[in-house]
């Protein structure tokens, strides 16, 4: 294994492990703030924050989805595509 791969591999595992400690900080924080006596709204609003951060995250780096995001756009236009004329074809029959 030359060089440059070896610093490839260490780099990549840098970032999974600075994301998984960022996960496990977030976990602490949803915990703790179960814990607040906070009204409804405001509770919710900041669970869903920190859930849509940590997903974010799972997706962004553990899925690759930063890393690849030509192939992710071909796809979501694909479906897209897919969805309408799913939503077009039955107004076609008459």
């Amino acid at each position: 294994m030359d060089h440059n791969r070896s610093e490839e591999i260490k780099k990549h595992i840098k970032i999974y492990i600075t994301v998984f400690v960022l996960l496990a900080v977030l976990t602490i924080l949803t915990v703790t703030v179960s814990y607040m006596r906070l009204a409804i709204l405001p509770a919710v609003i900041i669970a869903l924050a920190i859930a849509m951060t940590k997903g974010s995250l799972v997706a962004g780096f553990f899925m690759h989805l930063f890393s690849e995001k030509k192939i992710i756009f071909v796809l979501l236009l694909f479906t897209i595509l897919f969805f309408f004329t799913l939503l077009i074809l039955p107004s076609l029959r008459h």
